[in-house]
């Protein structure tokens, strides 16, 4: 039986499609949104009196396609959801306001198919909060003003930011709360409206995935669940850390491999560990993002997306921030128990849709500088608290990635490679990345130039260490938690790191850079451009957005040498390199991250290398900061960029007495040992 404040709710939105109160522009508004929001309650109607489970395919890919229909791009340029129309159409000191909160409304369409209907109830009660709003200034013959909307939408924020920080560790721990996880379970994966029940956009290629799942050979199917938790394991054994504590496992995948996610569950248990869904954030209030970070369908709009990934500008400021990280202390306080027991993500990535470029307009909200900072700060607090109930030193993760249909007509081809990718002989890379650790292990810098286009000239500074027979500065990467095999890594030193980084095409995060240049001065970004929009501003404004996320600098946390040179030759035999997700892409070259080292907040765990020398290479100047002052130490971002083989010149480590010992030469290894790297760079 639905509550009191929900039926009334739905009542009085039902009555505003029939009223004309406002001027023509307003009534227009708020007839589209109600009009959607009554289809999200028509939904959520079918759920509860079993309407939808008697539907037919072909209908309820019509329900899913009407909901999602108003932020569809061949839709979005008429819609309210568009900054720009809401702007033409209202104004923009209170077009931003109402887009924004269109914006949020389209979670209702997550919240109607998983039953949330206190979620549901407290937005549909924002939405006529603000439309009386504009009723009662009507009756005074004016409109309301942008701060008595912005005040509305922050107390709103505000007031129930500890029920949405409280839902979402409850999901994130506890074990049967969980209801992705109990919906696959049940599922008939053979009838392909099982792909709608969640909620999530769906289209022709979710389908085919998951028909294409369901014609794989089962035990071609058991491997590929066996890779992935394996990984998951190797990685605690490797880090020597302990499995047997844990009694929880977050599990992040795409919507269409579920056959594979049911044998992952299975293995999963037989380690002690109860899957739980990490499901992709649907509200701009709880952390949705242009990129997607958890379980999800297809992406209906990216414009749509990057549009409003900003629109907490509305409601951030210090008090709120202040607010958030008290009621999120409070949530995982609460739930502590549960959070013992996890032992972090196993991830399972998808890869195949083309970068997105995306338009900047000057109409959608953005962060001012001042709320770039709070931005900042929350993400640095909340990662430290998170840390004090999951810590880091006791859990691990994994990450493996397959194609999706989008990739094209190739698409069973690269399915295939990718499972032969992930798969790949674990000694031959042990072996081979071990003999360019030890002459690595002897340099004081490592040189790295580009050719041809390319202008990186870099030279990262290493560590010293206190004894060579027993420490490395590099981790020798093998197929555990990411997976597949392929580099060796380290955090370098970032005094006498310097010099520039710099990529003709590249990748991030599903969008596109052109013409990527970073400067480095003793290993932090003093200079950065790139070439994708038409002045420096944009530019700049994008990388500062995008890739420095807000920080005026970086640090270089991590500097590794990709030798999946088995996969850089399939993405060029297949022509899929513009598609490949770092994962694997930062095993097809030498790689520099921006942002934390790869061991932040695990910097005083032991690691060892399996010819059993210790890792010490953990930390630099930025996070040895750590115990004084985590807000210096820690930038909550860690970006990988490649540079692929063919715009690679040379990699030469130097000695502290100037002697050169060479890597790479014109894309080629020369440490002696690594003769079976060299194989499918012959093919090019």
């Amino acid at each position: 039986m639905k509550n009191e404040r929900y039926v009334l709710a739905v009542e009085r939105i039902a009555e505003i499609p029939g009223e004309f109160h406002l001027t023509k522009e307003w009534n227009g508004y708020f007839h589209a949104v109600s009009t959607f929001i009554l289809k999200t309650i028509q939904q959520a109607d079918r759920m509860d009196n079993k309407s939808w489970e008697e539907a037919s395919l072909e209908q309820v890919r019509q329900w899913n396609q009407e909901l999602y229909q108003d932020i569809l791009p061949e839709q979005y340029e008429n819609s309210f959801a568009n900054p720009t129309y809401a702007v033409q159409q209202l104004g923009k000191e209170l077009g931003q306001v109402m887009c924004a909160l269109y914006a949020e409304l389209y979670s209702l369409i997550s919240y109607c198919h998983t039953g949330k209907e206190m979620a549901m109830t407290i937005r549909m009660e924002l939405f006529l909060e603000l439309y009386h709003c504009f009723l009662d200034c009507q009756e005074e013959g004016k409109l309301p003003t942008r701060e008595m909307l912005q005040e509305i939408y922050y107390w709103f924020a505000s007031d129930y930011c500890d029920i949405f920080l409280e839902e979402g560790v409850k999901e994130r721990y506890v074990p049967g709360e969980c209801f992705w996880t109990k919906q696959i379970e049940a599922s008939n994966l053979t009838d392909m409206r099982y792909l709608y029940r969640f909620g999530e956009y769906v289209t022709s290629e979710q389908e085919e995935m998951a028909q294409f799942m369901n014609c794989l050979p089962e035990e071609k199917v058991q491997k590929m669940a066996d890779t992935y938790t394996q990984g998951y394991r190797k990685g605690f054994q490797v880090a020597k850390k302990d499995l047997s504590g844990k009694g929880t496992v977050n599990v992040v995948a795409f919507l269409g491999m579920e056959r594979m996610m049911k044998k992952a569950f299975q293995n999963f248990r037989e380690m002690g560990l109860e899957p739980i869904i990490f499901a992709s954030p649907v509200s701009f209030l709880e952390g949705r993002r242009y990129y997607k970070n958890g379980y999800h369908g297809a992406i209906p709009n990216r414009q749509f997306e990057y549009d409003h990934e900003q629109d907490n500008s509305l409601y951030l400021d210090g008090k709120y921030n202040t607010r958030k990280l008290e009621c999120y202390g409070t949530a995982l306080e609460t739930y502590k128990e549960a959070e013992k027991k996890m032992s972090g993500p196993a991830v399972v990535e998808s890869f195949g849709e083309k970068a997105y470029q995306p338009m900047t307009k000057e109409v959608n909200l953005r962060l001012e500088e001042k709320h770039q900072k709070l931005s900042v700060e929350y993400q640095g607090k909340a990662r430290q608290l998170v840390n004090q109930y999951v810590k880091g030193e006791e859990t691990s993760f994994t990450i493996i990635a397959f194609p999706t249909p989008a990739i094209g007509p190739k698409f069973s081809q690269a399915f295939e490679e990718t499972i032969a990718l992930n798969t790949l002989e674990y000694e031959v890379y042990k072996n081979c990345q071990q003999a360019i650790i030890d002459q690595l292990d002897q340099a004081q810098v490592v040189r790295i130039k580009g050719k041809g286009n390319n202008e990186t000239d870099l030279t990262v500074a290493l560590h010293a260490l206190g004894d060579p027979q027993k420490e490395t500065n590099f981790e020798n990467c093998v197929a555990d938690v990411n997976i597949p095999v392929g580099e060796v890594f380290t955090s370098p030193k970032l005094s006498g790191t310097n010099g520039i980084l710099h990529v003709t095409k590249v990748f991030l995060n599903e969008l596109e850079y052109k013409d990527l240049k970073l400067t480095f001065t003793d290993g932090m970004i003093s200079e950065y451009s790139c070439k994708n929009f038409p002045t420096e501003e944009e530019n700049k404004a994008f990388i500062l957005e995008k890739i420095l996320h807000h920080h005026e600098t970086l640090p270089m946390g991590e500097f590794a040498i990709g030798t999946n040179t088995t996969a850089y030759e399939a993405a060029r035999r297949l022509e899929i390199e513009d598609v490949l997700p770092i994962l694997i892409a930062e095993k097809m070259g030498p790689h520099f991250a921006v942002g934390d080292t790869c061991y932040s907040m695990e910097e005083d765990v032991k690691l060892y290398n399996p010819d059993g020398k210790e890792i010490v290479a953990k930390e630099n100047e930025c996070s040895a900061k750590r115990k004084e002052n985590p807000a210096l130490a820690y930038f909550q971002c860690h970006t990988d960029i490649t540079i692929p083989y063919d715009e690679l010149d040379s990699i030469i480590g130097i000695t502290k007495e100037g002697k050169e010992i060479p890597i790479i030469q014109d894309g080629i290894f020369v440490v002696k040992g690594c003769e079976e790297l060299n194989k499918p760079l012959q093919i090019r």
